[in-house]
């Protein structure tokens, strides 16, 4: 069920930076009264603006599915044919010391970003997720749960040499170990039927309505995010994402009655964003519309 909105508050001001060497730094898409703020900007440096901002933290959830590391020249199975795994410049792999200095530097300006008991919520393949849980432990977070998200359907292993990858890796951990973090239990029990929900979950992809306006190649489907907004927030908290891609965290956040704030660097998954959340919004107009009719 949709949850209502929250009474409009100045929960985000717009945040101001200059142009840089690395982006334009600037909001793309805004909807004060919803709760959306999108910025077209470079993740270090839009949350170091951030930071100087909100020194004692802002966020109370945070989800990011930053770059696997993955377009080495490999190879997948799309739609039953053979395709090069090259997802863009933003995916390639600069080896494991600087990739985990990467990792461990995002990481901390979205620790430093978390109110006192926020959470954060960062998913991976191997790829990727044991240098987050390090850097995570190096950081001193408390590491909360570790979910195994299972793909009903994943491509087959061409190679035929490996077993077929069909799971992605989300860990979920709180600023500290002093954090009260938020944990929803009493919905969660009764989304699996009464029964206490384990740490593997099968959902599936993304839907073809989900993907309508364009392809993001590592886009997760908005079941996943509504399950993890909805166990770890309330209405009217504020969720924000460094890698927003095409915004799948701000569409279920703002469906729910969470407020979101997104960065993204690349200008055509910032096209897909703001079509996504036009659409939300065009829909709740109609159904504010139809509720006022029948009245």
């Amino acid at each position: 069920m949709k949850y209502e909105m929250p009474e409009y508050d100045t929960l985000m001001p717009l945040v101001v930076m200059e142009k840089s060497a690395f982006s334009s730094n600037r909001c793309v898409f805004r909807d004060d009264e919803r709760g959306i703020w999108l910025y077209q900007a470079n993740c270090l440096e839009f949350m170091d603006k951030l930071i100087e901002n909100y020194p004692d933290g802002k966020f109370d959830m945070i989800f990011a599915d930053p770059p696997y590391f993955l377009s080495n020249g490999g190879i997948s199975c799309h739609a039953g044919k053979m395709v090069k795994v090259d997802k863009g410049k933003w995916d390639k792999s600069r080896g494991t010391e600087l990739n985990h200095e990467f990792n461990l530097s995002w990481l901390s300006r979205c620790q430093q970003l978390l109110n006192p008991h926020g959470t954060i919520w960062v998913s991976g393949t191997h790829h990727v997720i044991h240098s987050i849980g390090y850097a995570m432990q190096q950081l001193k977070m408390k590491i909360l749960n570790d979910i195994t998200w299972e793909k009903p359907n994943p491509p087959p292993n061409l190679s035929c040499r490996y077993f077929t990858h069909s799971t992605e890796t989300i860990i979920w951990a709180a600023k500290n170990e002093k954090s009260k973090h938020a944990f929803n239990y009493k919905d969660m029990r009764k989304e699996n039927g009464g029964k206490q929900m384990k740490t593997v979950w099968n959902i599936k992809p993304p839907t073809i309505k989900e993907k309508s306006f364009g392809k993001h190649p590592t886009q997760k489907p908005v079941g996943l995010l509504e399950r993890i907004i909805l166990a770890s927030t309330d209405p009217g908290d504020l969720v924000f994402d460094p890698f927003a891609g095409s915004s799948t965290t701000g569409v279920a956040a703002v469906y729910h009655g969470r407020k979101f704030v997104g960065c993204e660097l690349e200008k055509d998954f910032i096209a897909i964003s703001k079509n996504r959340f036009k659409q939300l919004i065009n829909e709740d107009l109609q159904t504010l519309n139809l509720m006022s009719a029948e009245k």
